[in-house]
């Protein structure tokens, strides 16, 4: 798949699209993980974030080792946005789960 996309100068394009995705995953994530979790899920962002740091390390495919990096660092941008999110929520914008 790499050889196609880089024969056809698409590789760039095709890393900025799942980028684009990615990133558009990640937001619902954090949003979810804060309502149902709070802050304490941050840590399941910061081992995700190494988990796909050290792939990236280790892949040898261009295309792959973006694609992981750009989940790594959404991870870890993640990390700062739930903690942004519970300030979002106790400002009004965001619903506050109901205690059980």
């Amino acid at each position: 798949m790499t050889e196609f996309l880089q024969s056809n100068n698409l590789l760039g394009l095709a890393i900025g699209a799942v980028t684009f995705l990615v990133i558009g995953l990640f937001h619902p994530l954090v949003i979810k993980g804060e309502y149902y979790f709070g802050v304490k899920c941050w840590w399941v962002f910061l081992l995700l974030g190494i988990a796909t740091a050290v792939a990236s390390l280790l892949c040898v495919n261009v295309f792959w080792q973006s694609v992981l990096a750009v989940v790594a660092f959404s991870s870890f941008w993640s990390i700062g946005e739930v903690f942004e999110q519970r300030r979002r929520v106790q400002r009004g914008w965001f619903p506050k789960r109901p205690q059980k």
